[in-house]
């Protein structure tokens, strides 16, 4: 993901109410692939 890509990303879940932290573990997700950074049906 290019940075280009990621700002769109960030404004998008800022604008539909994400908080930081879910923004940040979403995005690790994505990078990682780790589990534990995956969002929950009850975080979205």
């Amino acid at each position: 993901m290019n940075m280009q890509e990621t700002s769109r990303l960030i404004m998008g879940l800022r604008s539909v109410g994400w908080d930081e932290k879910k923004i940040n573990d979403f995005i690790l997700y994505i990078e990682s692939g780790e589990e534990q950074y995956k969002p929950t049906k009850s975080e979205t």
